[in-house]
């Protein structure tokens, strides 16, 4: 990947759209990596920029994103804006030369991805996106014990995540995770694509998918329910649910091996659980405080050393949005 500015002691990054996941997951990660600062905002409200600004301690504000990407003193950009103005923002980025992350999902739809990934790619411009759970120790860890055939050849991945409509939901209010113009596949586009984006990076890419997903309790325009199932190319298979208008909440991943199994959840806190002939070990591994401080400390190092590969890059997430759009019928 190019990137113009090795010789800069600190690369100056801005974020589009300061909004709830920058607070502490990743606005933060930017402060507390060496070599990063954290010099400019942008919100559409002047006034909210400044209260971030100033709350987080950063130097310069705005409330147009052209004005953002094209400051001379800005060298990267993060946009943190709900998924269906990433293209629009990415676009620019990338005319301007430079490098950027993206929150996930990438974008709504795997054409918009692919724009987006052309774009950089074109100009070999280094391109991120958040999906921070590929460099979480705690999903390392699982990474490392398939490398290491802990559980033999890999067989099966299945995936239950099951939740009940939250008050939100309930009152109706407005919510782009929830709306079709946005997220066409709803809770499905924003919880899932973290789920499916961190199995291919555990069992390999996939080479073929497919499901069905239904609205069932009609309280916004999104799908509410999804049922996929999927093959890798090392030959495991896969399936899952995702239901999020059902009774309790669950989520359980299962990996299964022609000698274990192992289990764990995507987002609710507990161990690795390895089951085997010889018996059961339970592994707790924390989180970091600021989550994504792992993802933009391995985003420093793939800025600066050319023989290293970010796990979570424009190309790996374009393939869990093909992924996506394949289980939602939409390619």
């Amino acid at each position: 990947m190019h990137f113009s500015n090795k010789d800069l002691k600190s690369i100056r990054w801005g974020i589009i759209g300061c909004g709830d996941v920058t607070e502490v997951k990743s606005g933060p990660a930017y402060q507390q990596t060496e070599g990063f600062e954290l010099a400019a905002v942008m919100r559409r409200s002047l006034e909210k920029a400044r209260d971030y600004a100033h709350r987080h301690h950063v130097k310069k504000i705005y409330n147009d994103a052209q004005e953002l990407i094209s400051d001379k003193d800005i060298d990267a950009v993060y946009i943190a804006t709900p998924p269906d103005s990433h293209m629009y923002y990415a676009l620019k980025v990338a005319a301007a030369g430079k490098p950027c992350c993206i929150e996930k999902p990438m974008a709504p739809s795997y054409k918009e991805c692919l724009a987006i990934h052309e774009s950089f790619n074109k100009k070999k411009l280094p391109l991120f996106v958040a999906y921070y759970r590929r460099t979480l120790p705690r999903f390392q860890k699982v990474k490392e014990m398939l490398d290491g055939d802990q559980i033999g050849e890999l067989r099966h991945i299945n995936w239950i995540l099951n939740a009940g409509p939250s008050v939100a939901d309930l009152s109706k209010e407005q919510n782009w995770r929830t709306d079709s113009r946005v997220a066409p596949g709803g809770y499905f586009d924003d919880l899932a694509s973290h789920g499916l984006n961190l199995f291919e990076f555990l069992l390999g890419e996939v080479k073929e998918a497919s499901g069905f997903s239904i609205n069932q309790q009609g309280l916004y325009s999104a799908v509410d329910a999804v049922a996929a199932s999927w093959i890798h190319k090392c030959g495991a298979t896969g399936s899952a649910s995702w239901n999020f208008g059902s009774f309790g909440n669950e989520d359980k991943v299962d990996i299964y091996g022609s000698s274990g199994k192992i289990t764990f959840s995507v987002f609710q806190d507990g161990p690795l659980v390895c089951e085997k002939k010889e018996g059961r070990e339970e592994v707790y591994i924390e989180h970091p405080q600021t989550i994504q401080l792992p993802h933009v400390q391995e985003m420093k190092r793939a800025l600066f050393d050319d023989h290293y590969m970010h796990p979570s890059t424009g190309a790996t997430a374009l393939h869990t949005s093909w992924f996506m759009d394949k289980i939602l019928g939409k390619i």
